[in-house]
């Protein structure tokens, strides 16, 4: 089974992209994030010409996240789960794809260290970690993927020493995400992947994609269950290129079915 992640940066611009990406990549799940639409905008029937069903999660031109998946898709949720402060923004839908339980994320990015948004960045990081205690149990297959807006060691940013005093590279964003991951997550790409300075984030300015200054913020992390049976991963560069595309390059990861 193949599981995807893209933060395509307003899937209204990038729809012509993100069908040609399917059909050339096929995962059987992909979560896309920052889809800039409202649920009745989303274009749930191109998507199922093309084989999948679909879930979505958005308001208007901010943030959004889906889900979609041709191997099914049932007991869906949109942000967190009842009791736990609900988030203003549409960032997080949660549904079981073909026996996996599937969360597709959006981390708020933080601004800057002294910005009320970096607090919110963190309290989210909390929530979602509380969300997985309340919804989900580590020994079964679960996948939590998406733009984190963390880099999780120096080597997933292009120049460290560019980053000082600034948000994704930070401690306390650094130990929130270990947090999320102590609850018994482990990142995919990682797994299978040790090289230095492979990056799913490059900004449009100033030519950063072609001079290779990027950042690894976008992550699949999953259970034992799936991590035992990861057989293969790529960060798609290709869908970086060409005309009209995304900031953010698709991840996927491969798992065999048992």
């Amino acid at each position: 089974m193949r599981i995807a992640t893209w933060n395509v940066n307003s899937l209204k611009v990038r729809m012509p992209r993100v069908e040609e990406w399917i059909g050339y990549a096929k995962p059987d799940i992909l979560c896309l994030q920052e889809t800039k639409l409202s649920d009745a905008a989303f274009p749930a029937m191109s998507f199922e010409s093309l084989g999948y069903e679909s879930v979505h999660h958005g308001l208007k031109q901010w943030n959004g996240v889906a889900i979609l998946s041709r191997v099914g898709i049932k007991d869906v949720v949109n942000g967190f789960c009842e009791g736990i402060d609900p988030d203003v923004d549409t960032r997080l839908i949660s549904a079981t794809c073909g026996g996996i339980r599937v969360h597709s994320v959006y981390v708020p990015n933080g601004r800057s260290l002294d910005d009320d948004h970096y607090q919110y960045k963190l309290s989210w990081f909390d929530r979602l970690r509380q969300h997985l205690d309340q919804t989900t149990d580590p020994a079964h297959p679960v996948v939590v993927c998406g733009d984190f807006n963390v880099a999780p060691e120096d080597r997933d940013v292009w120049d460290i020493k560019k980053f000082k005093n600034s948000t994704h590279v930070s401690k306390p964003e650094r130990d929130a995400l270990a947090r999320l991951e102590e609850w018994g997550l482990q990142d995919a790409f990682r797994l299978l992947r040790q090289e230095d300075e492979l990056f799913t984030y490059w900004d449009y300015r100033a030519g950063d994609f072609h001079n290779h200054r990027g950042m690894r913020i976008d992550l699949v992390l999953l259970t034992k269950p799936l991590a035992d049976s990861l057989t293969y991963t790529l960060i798609d560069r290709f869908a970086r290129k060409g005309k009209l595309p995304s900031d953010h390059a698709p991840l996927f990861v491969d798992v065999a079915d048992e």
